[in-house]
């Protein structure tokens, strides 16, 4: 089963992320957090609503770097195992009592390497394993232990071409 692992949220920009059992959805990200509140140290010029990550990404993160990030300091909102979160972009999916869709993936910033204060933590948060964006779709409580479910894609190509050659 996928599932969330971890949640944080920093109070404003640059802040320390700190841990919590459970976050309310909402239109515009987790009620509470930086970017949510409009107080993201990027906003308003790249924000994303939520942010997540994979554990078994920072699992080997943690192997190749040495000093762990599993406190936060890869600045995600979500920490998930057992799913491929790129396999998530472009689609609709339930965490908990939310729906939300995955827009695109999170690259590394200078910025998370500098809060972390530790060497090669961008370089180690690329290839893929900086996590992915994700908007609210359906508002709704998220807690440690949620089911991610995977509501299918949200592109709707497929069903246009399918209509388009049964009307021919």
């Amino acid at each position: 089963m996928a599932r969330v692992t971890d949640i944080f949220v920093a109070d404003a920009g640059s802040e320390p992320m700190r841990s919590v059992d459970h976050v309310e959805a909402v239109a515009g990200g987790l009620r509470g957090d930086r970017y949510c509140e409009g107080r993201g140290h990027y906003t308003p010029f790249d924000v994303c609503e939520v942010t997540l990550i994979a554990r078994e990404d920072l699992e080997r993160i943690d192997e190749e770097l040495g000093p762990s990030l599993a406190a936060g300091e890869h600045r995600r909102n979500l920490v998930t195992e057992g799913v491929d979160l790129h396999d998530l972009l472009d689609h609709r999916f339930r965490v908990g009592e939310a729906t939300l869709r995955g827009t695109r993936p999170r690259p590394p910033c200078a910025h998370v390497e500098e809060l972390a204060e530790a060497e090669g933590v961008a370089r180690a948060l690329g290839d893929g394993r900086g996590g992915i964006c994700a908007e609210v779709l359906d508002p709704g409580d998220i807690t440690v232990g949620a089911e991610v479910v995977d509501l299918g894609s949200t592109d709707r190509t497929d069903d246009i071409v399918a209509r388009l050659r049964s009307e021919d």
